[in-house]
C-alpha cells in the first residue's frame, strides 16, 4: 500500500491543512485515499472523511499496542489505493515519560517507523527564511532512522520569500514538494477543545474542505507525492479483521450509539466490532430522535460536545426519560466522556437523563493525557483488575468526580491516587476514552449483556 505520513515540528504548523488538501486534491484525482490520524484525536478524522469520502482511522499505539498498527492500517486501506497519515503535535512528541527509539512513544515518528512510511515535513515559514535550514537539519539528524523524504512550505508570504526558503531547503538536501501561501479560506474555527467538528459546521465543512483542496492542488507536486508514497516498501502481514476479534453471540440484539452534531467522538472499529459480537447497531440522534431505536437492549454514548448543544439535548424531554427508563432496566450502557455528561443530572444548570447522581459544569482547566487505568469494578465491559490503557480530553468537571462504585482508579501525575467514573447496575460512565480495538472483549462484553437485557 502505497502511504507516506504528514508531519510538523510542532502544533499549530498546518498539518491538518496540507493533509486534508492532499487527501481530497487527490481524491479529486481519481485515487481512493485511505485517511489516518496518529493518535487519540476524533476531530481532524472527520474533516479527513469529507476529504476522502470513507472513515478516517486513528492509528495509536498507545491505546491499541504497538502490534496492531501495521494490521489497523491494511484493514483501513480495503479498496483504496494511497494511504495519507496525518500526524500528532511535533514530530517527536509523545507520550511523556515513555520512550522509544524514534522519540515519544506514540508520537508520529514512533508510528511512521511501526507502519514503515517516509515523512513530510510541514514547516510554518512565517517569521524565518535561511533558518529553515537549521531546523530541517536538527530534524532529520535527531533520530537518523526515521525518513523524512520532502518538506511542505507553509504560511510563504512572497515570492522572494518562496525563493530564499527552497534554496534553504536545497542546501539541506530536502526536496520541497509544495510550497502553500497565506489562504484564510482555508481556516477552520477552534474552541475551548480544538476545532469545531466537520459534523457540526455542515456545509461550512464541506467549503473548507474544497478550499483546502484547491490550495494544495495549486500549491503542492501531486505527481511528487504519489511517487513518494508508493517508495514505502511492503508492509507484511495480516490486516486487522474485528470478526477475528470477538465472538459472534447468537439473537442480533439491537445496540444504539449515540450519533448526530453533539456526540462525534467515536471510532470506526467500534460500530465494526458491534457487527462482528453479532449486534444491530442504530444510530440515533439525542438532538432530534424522541425515542431510543424499536428493540433497543444496548446503548453506546460516545463523546463529543454535549456542552456545546445543552439546552437542545435539554429540551428533548422525551429522550432523556427514555434514556433513564433504559439505564434503570439494568441493560448496559457505555457513556465515555460526552456520553457521561448526557448521564448526569445537569449539564451547566440544563436538566440531563439524570441517571447518574452528578451535576457537570465547564471548568478553565483542560483535563489532557494517557492514563494507565485499573478497572475498580466489574461491569458488562471490564472485570475488576483488569488493566486499560486510555486518554483524558475534557474541560467540564462532575460534581461528585466519582459514584459510591468507580469505573476507574490510577495515579496521575504527581501519584496521587484518582478515582473516576460512576458504575450502577449496567451502566458504565467514565471521561475516560478508550480504543475499541484495543479492547475487543469490552465490547464483545457489551454484546452480550444486551442479550441478556433484551425486551
Amino acid at each position: 500500500m502505497p502511504r507516506l505520513v504528514i508531519a510538523a515540528p510542532g502544533s499549530g504548523s498546518g498539518k491538518t491543512t496540507v493533509a486534508t488538501g492532499l487527501m481530497a486534491a487527490l481524491s479529486r484525482r481519481g485515487h481512493r485515499v485511505a485517511p489516518f490520524k496518529v493518535g487519540p484525536d476524533y476531530i481532524d478524522p472527520g474533516y479527513h472523511c469529507v476529504a476522502a469520502g470513507r472513515p478516517g482511522r486513528n492509528l495509536d499505539a498507545v491505546l491499541v499496542g504497538e502490534h496492531r498498527l501495521a494490521p489497523l492500517l491494511r484493514h483501513g486501506c480495503a479498496g483504496a489505493d494511497l494511504a495519507v497519515i496525518e500526524g500528532v503535535m511535533g514530530l517527536f512528541d509523545g507520550r511523556i515519560g515513555h520512550q522509544v527509539a524514534a522519540g515519544g512513544f506514540g508520537s508520529t515518528a514512533h508510528v511512521a517507523g511501526l507502519v514503515d512510511a517516509p515523512v513530510v515535513l510541514v514547516v510554518d515559514c512565517r517569521g524565518q527564511s535561511t533558518s529553515v535550514a537549521a531546523l530541517l537539519h536538527g530534524f532529520r539528524s535527531y533520530r537518523p532512522g526515521v525518513r523524512i523524504a520532502g518538506v511542505i512550505l507553509n504560511q510563504v508570504g512572497s515570492d522572494r520569500h518562496d525563493e530564499v526558503l527552497r534554496e534553504a531547503c536545497l542546501d539541506v538536501g530536502l526536496p520541497v514538494l509544495g510550497s502553500l501561501r497565506r489562504a484564510p479560506a482555508v481556516d477552520v474555527p477552534s474552541r475551548h477543545l480544538g476545532l469545531v467538528p466537520a459534523a457540526e459546521r455542515g456545509a461550512a465543512a464541506l467549503r473548507a474542505v474544497e478550499a483546502m483542496a484547491e490550495l494544495v492542488a495549486a500549491s503542492v507536486d501531486l505527481d511528487a507525492v504519489v511517487r513518494l508514497a508508493r517508495s514505502a516498501p511492503e508492509l507484511p502481514g495480516e490486516r486487522w479483521a474485528p470478526e477475528a476479534e470477538v465472538a459472534r453471540v447468537a439473537g442480533g440484539p439491537v445496540v444504539a450509539v449515540a450519533g448526530g452534531p453533539a456526540f462525534t467522538f467515536g471510532y470506526a472499529e467500534h460500530a465494526e466490532l458491534l457487527r462482528a459480537a453479532g449486534a444491530v447497531v442504530a444510530v440515533v440522534d439525542p438532538l432530534r430522535d424522541e425515542t431510543l431505536p424499536e428493540g433497543t437492549a444496548g446503548l453506546v454514548l460516545p463523546g463529543g460536545f454535549p456542552e456545546a448543544h445543552a439546552e437542545a439535548l435539554s429540551a428533548n424531554e422525551p429522550l432523556r426519560h427514555a434514556v433513564a427508563a433504559f439505564a434503570a432496566s439494568g441493560a448496559p450502557v457505555h457513556a465515555e466522556c460526552g456520553g457521561l455528561l448526557y448521564l448526569v443530572a445537569k449539564l451547566d444548570g440544563h436538566p440531563m437523563a439524570g441517571v447518574l447522581p452528578a451535576e457537570a459544569e465547564m471548568t478553565p482547566r483542560l483535563r489532557l493525557g494517557y492514563r494507565d487505568a485499573v478497572a475498580a469494578s466489574t461491569t458488562a465491559l471490564h472485570a475488576e483488575g483488569e488493566r486499560v490503557a486510555g486518554h483524558e480530553f475534557h474541560r467540564t468537571r462532575t460534581l461528585p468526580e466519582h459514584g459510591a462504585t468507580p469505573v476507574w482508579v490510577w495515579r496521575d501525575h504527581g501519584g496521587a491516587v484518582r478515582r473516576e467514573g460512576f458504575a450502577w447496575r449496567g451502566v458504565h460512565a467514565s471521561y475516560l476514552h478508550t480504543h475499541p480495538a484495543g479492547n475487543p472483549a469490552a465490547v464483545a462484553g457489551l454484546v452480550s449483556a444486551a442479550v441478556r437485557a433484551r425486551p
